[in-house]
């Protein structure tokens, strides 16, 4: 017969089970220490080591005077790197599943030859995917690929796989480059997106490189009110 798991492990338990659940929603003050060390029977030690590592882990925040609260957990990404949403997603325990509204090669436009460094009229391969967080969409991936780099591309099934995990199997990435904007979007756009036109969503623009080869533009469109953008930088003391 399995042990109990330990007991600040419970208590954890307990408060991601009202987060997630809905019942403490963003910004909830938590019990405190004392209340759910009582509640379970432990140490107050045991308490606060529970409420600690959530703490760490970004589910909720210390307000020093005023107790602990939840987090406003807004799906993120970095600035400064690349990663594949489906993996961002479920490092936050969530469900990760898309819609794939196009995946067909298109001859480039005037924008698209230029972002991606090719003759207009050249055929290239486009992708339209949005990308949901526990059934919400986070963004609209409109991405288009060089087939002379990933030839490939348009086999892939990508309710399975998502063109991050491809183009980095094919093309290990080396360089990225990142145009951040609020803006207002269309109709089409806003209805994918599950919001309004009236309400400032997040542009991102991504051009990525392997080596010398320009891989693939995007652009990457998310819902200002779900989602942040993260940068960290470290430098070393001089």
């Amino acid at each position: 017969m399995g042990s109990s798991p330990p007991l600040y492990l419970q208590i954890q338990q307990h408060l991601l089970e009202n987060i997630h659940g809905g019942i403490w929603p963003a910004h909830h003050q938590i019990p405190p220490e004392e209340q759910l060390a009582r509640d379970f029977g432990v140490s107050r030690m045991t308490a606060n080591k529970a409420i600690r590592d959530l703490v760490q882990q970004g589910y909720l925040t210390r307000q020093p005077g005023l107790g602990t609260f939840v987090t406003d957990r807004k799906a993120e990404s970095s600035l400064v790197e690349v990663h594949n949403i489906a993996e961002e997603v479920r490092s936050r325990g969530h469900a990760y599943t898309n819609q794939v509204l196009a995946s067909d090669a298109i001859a480039a436009d005037d924008e698209v030859a230029l972002r991606l460094g090719v003759r207009l009229g050249t055929q290239v391969f486009h992708t339209l995917i949005v990308h949901c967080e526990n059934a919400i969409p986070i963004q609209l991936e409109d991405r288009y690929v060089n087939p002379r780099w990933v030839p490939d591309y348009l086999a892939n099934d990508f309710s399975r796989h998502t063109p991050n995990e491809v183009l980095v199997a094919a093309c290990p990435i080396t360089d990225i480059e990142h145009v951040v904007e609020a803006v207002l979007v269309d109709a089409a756009t806003a209805g994918h997106l599950d919001t309004e036109t009236t309400r400032p969503c997040l542009s991102m623009i991504r051009r990525t490189w392997s080596g010398e080869h320009l891989i693939s533009y995007a652009r990457l469109i998310h819902p200002g009110e779900r989602y942040k953008l993260r940068s960290s930088v470290h430098r070393n003391g001089s």
